[in-house]
């Protein structure tokens, strides 16, 4: 089946420059890149390399896991609905269930088999019953990569094979988990860390052994290659909800990628935290109009938004640009200025002043009337 995409645009990444906080305090990690963004902003917090492109080995299933989560959240289809498998899961490379052309599987078994177990014959199931083909699908990837803004992201297979011409970096992997996070029927998958499938006849053992051992765990997958290294991206949530995102590309070891994921992630919980951008509309004045119906238009903030500040300085403080006069006409919701707020001297958050009404242009028919009405 086709798929129609939504351009998703983060808060802050899409809109600003990406801001390095606290760059001058980097974590030591032996990787070849590395990032930490909070999921809600889209802000990095530090990062080495993470606009490099990588080989991702089976990072890549993250991607392929986004797409059949919109399916089911647009109401494609079910967790419980029943898959067959088609010829084309005969002599699957790799990670596997074992699945024959002709057996039949839950969607919530594949899944479990996909996010758990990394089974490309699961994930072949699961594409061809999104899409219509393997080849289809891939291009569904690359289509929202490019609807997510993702522009050093190409997926060559949902599988993540080595030889294939995929290739990501840190923060467009970052950015694909924080998409992740807004399917919340997931959370469940990416919180088992060993399950069975197939009437219990063949085990699930995640590579990511966080989904065991670390408390605020909440996603998403670890993987290695000869090409690739070792791989993680790894999603953190704290007690008051706030949520982290740490991916680190080509490390030496497993060890590595785990250790130095909870590091940074245990960093960031420290000292950093979300605060709101709360703007008073009533701190706005009207906006003179020249030549209108009206002699002025009341204006607002377009959003609030939220922002990530270091603990140990949060204070925010705001910027507002508006024009003296608008001339009429003036429509709706017509941007008309901006209100930036700053952390220290870095933009942390930017959003439209916009009009709350719109006004007609004043016209020779409009005077006539509203002087007709005076002398009655």
């Amino acid at each position: 089946m086709r798929r129609v995409f939504k351009t998703m645009i983060l808060a802050v990444s899409a809109a600003l420059s990406v801001l390095l906080l606290g760059a001058d305090k980097k974590e030591d990690i032996s990787a070849y890149s590395y990032i930490v963004i909070e999921a809600d902003t889209g802000m990095t917090i530090e990062g080495v390399n993470a606009d490099k492109k990588a080989n991702i080995s089976y990072l890549s299933k993250l991607m392929a896991i986004l797409l059949i989560a919109e399916d089911i959240d647009q109401g494609e289809y079910t967790v419980n609905d029943v898959l067959t498998a088609s010829d084309s899961v005969t002599g699957t490379k790799g990670a596997v269930i074992w699945l024959k052309s002709g057996d039949t599987l839950s969607v919530d078994e594949l899944l479990k088999s996909v996010i758990i177990g990394n089974a490309n014959d699961a994930l072949t199931v699961l594409a061809e019953h999104s899409s219509g083909s393997v080849d289809d699908f891939v291009k569904d990837m690359n289509a929202c990569a490019f609807d997510l803004g993702l522009r050093d992201t190409v997926f060559d297979s949902p599988y993540g094979y080595s030889g294939d011409n995929t290739y990501s970096t840190a923060h467009d992997l970052a950015v694909i988990c924080s998409e992740l996070l807004k399917h919340r029927f997931l959370q469940g998958y990416f919180s088992i860390w060993r399950d069975f499938v197939k009437n219990g006849q063949v085990e699930l053992v995640s590579e990511n052994t966080l989904a065991r051992n670390y408390s605020f765990h909440a996603g998403f997958k670890a993987c290695h290659s000869d090409e690739a290294g070792y791989c993680i991206a790894e999603g953190g949530r704290n007690d008051n909800g706030t949520m982290f995102i740490a991916v680190i590309l080509g490390a030496d070891s497993a060890e590595a990628t785990f250790s130095s994921s909870k590091a940074l992630l245990k960093k960031s919980f420290r000292d950093y935290k979300v605060a709101d951008t709360m703007f008073p509309d009533e701190m706005l004045k009207p906006v003179l109009v020249r030549c209108g119906t009206e002699t002025a238009v009341k204006i607002g903030i377009r959003e609030q938004g939220k922002a990530v500040v270091p603990r140990e300085n949060p204070e925010l403080r705001s910027k507002i640009v508006i024009p003296e006069y608008l001339s009429a006409p003036v429509r709706a919701e017509q941007p008309v200025g901006t209100v930036a707020f700053y952390n220290g001297d870095d933009l942390v958050f930017e959003t439209d002043i916009i009009t709350k009404s719109a006004v007609h242009k004043l016209e020779f028919t409009y005077v006539l009337e509203k002087l007709l009405y005076k002398l009655m």
